[in-house]
Formats: structure tokens, C-alpha cells, sequence
């Protein structure tokens, strides 16, 4: 497994990182600045994580290479940030790994930093989805990437975005737009997915503290981290459904 982005493992990259690593799974890391080279392609095998990654720290001959390994069985999951998707420094439209992706990237900046309640909806039950509150604890989140889902995808989580009004006796919520959040596509040899938020602060938002019950959780040499327990369990099924063994 290769995990790219993030910035650096002292910062945003110990969140994902450190539930990776109480999960079990070997991983090599690479912070947000290194321009990835040949040698990096050795520890893509079952998955490749970006998060925060722009599009120019991979040369389109690895990028061909790394969409060539994932039409033959290896994973590929997009994260949300500034330098995911299009964002501000992504630019991750038209090159081959973002069209790889079960969604259609904008052309354009695609940054939704919210300000009000964005309540995470799920459209189907699915391994990634399965035994999680959706409707009984929704979870929010901060801020996400404007995608379309791509043809023969299936939208998995949405995002439901409000406005708020203080009524004098309680606060009244109206309902503004939707937008995919959670994309994923499955073929005979790989699979995909594109979560269009982050896993870390700041676009994370409440979803980081999802769940009654506290995790704590370290990645070595990376900082550790304290989140909500529902948060853990449903990015160790997004994962495990990933780098799920298929014939």
C-alpha cells in the first residue's frame, strides 16, 4: 500500500496513518512535497491513497503506470482536500489517474468550504456502509470537492448541505443543495473510490469525533491521535473493502 499526501506525517498524514497502523496494514508514506519517482511504485500493490496530493508530483508516464496496475487488481482511493480533485493546487482533471476515478472532476476550483450544518447522508447499504448509525447519528463534516459521479458508479454517501435559522425558541434547518461524497466503482479485476472530503482537520469536521467511544491511535514516527470510534470504523471498512482479495 502506498499513501500519498496529506502534507506530513506531524501533521494532517497522522490521522490516516495512525488508523492504518492500528489496523494492521504495512504501508509506505510520502508527505505532500516529494515528487514521486520510479522507485515509489514498488509499495503500490494493493492501494494507492491520495489525499491532498496535487497532480504534479507524478510525472503522467507514472501515472499511466500506476493506472495500468490498477486495471490489473490494484485499489485506488481519492481523499478530499485543497490539492485533491481540481481544488485549488489538485488539478487532478484530465490526467490519467484522475480519470481513473469513479467521478467526473470539475473544471474548475471545486472547493466547498461550509459554514453550515452539512449532514452526511447514505444512499445504499454497502460493505463500507454496513452497521454504522447514518440516520439515528449522522454525522457532519466541513468542507468537500464538487464532483459528478461517473457512468456505472454507485453513490454511496451524499452530502446534505442547510441553512440554519435561530426561530427565538430553537434553531429551524432548511435544506440548500446535495452533492456525492462517497463514490465508488467495482470492475472484474480492481476497485475504486473517491471520498470527497478529508479525513483530517479542518474539512473533516465533526466526523472525526463520530461515535460515543474514544480511539486512540499512533503511527510511529507520527504524532497520535484521539477520534470517535464510529470515524475509525468506517474508514477501516472503506479500506478493508479496498484491499479486499478478489479471484
Amino acid at each position: 500500500m502506498l499513501y500519498l499526501g496529506d502534507t506530513s506525517l506531524s501533521t494532517a498524514a497522522c490521522y490516516l496513518a495512525g488508523i492504518l497502523h492500528r489496523a494492521g496494514y504495512t504501508f509506505e508514506y510520502r508527505p505532500s512535497d516529494h515528487q514521486l519517482n520510479s522507485a515509489d511504485l514498488a509499495a503500490a500493490n494493493d492501494l494507492l491513497i491520495l489525499s491532498d496530493y496535487p497532480a504534479t508530483r507524478i510525472s503522467t508516464e507514472l501515472q499511466q503506470q500506476l493506472v495500468e496496475r490498477h486495471q490489473q487488481g490494484m485499489s485506488l482511493l481519492m481523499i478530499g482536500g485543497w490539492e485533491s480533485f481540481q481544488g485549488c493546487d489538485g488539478h487532478w482533471r484530465g490526467t490519467p489517474l484522475g480519470s481513473a476515478l469513479p467521478v467526473i472532476i470539475a473544471t474548475e476550483d471545486d472547493r466547498q468550504n461550509v459554514d453550515s450544518p452539512a449532514f452526511v447522508h447514505c444512499e445504499q447499504q454497502h460493505p463500507i456502509t454496513a452497521n454504522l448509525p447514518w440516520t439515528e447519528r449522522p454525522p457532519l463534516i466541513g468542507g468537500y470537492n464538487k464532483v459528478q459521479a461517473a457512468a456505472d458508479t454507485d453513490v454511496l454517501l451524499s452530502i446534505h448541505r442547510h441553512t440554519a435559522e435561530w426561530n427565538g425558541t430553537s434553531y429551524s434547518l432548511t435544506p440548500t443543495t446535495q452533492d456525492p461524497l462517497l463514490v465508488v466503482r467495482e470492475t472484474r479485476h480492481s476497485r475504486s473510490a473517491a471520498l470527497t472530503t478529508d479525513l483530517a482537520p479542518h474539512w473533516v469536521g465533526p466526523l472525526v469525533d463520530w461515535g460515543s467511544e474514544r480511539v486512540t491511535a499512533q503511527h510511529p514516527p507520527a504524532e497520535g491521535i484521539e477520534v470517535g470510534s464510529l470515524y475509525v470504523q468506517f474508514i477501516e471498512q472503506l479500506v478493508g473493502w479496498l484491499c479486499e482479495p478478489r479471484g
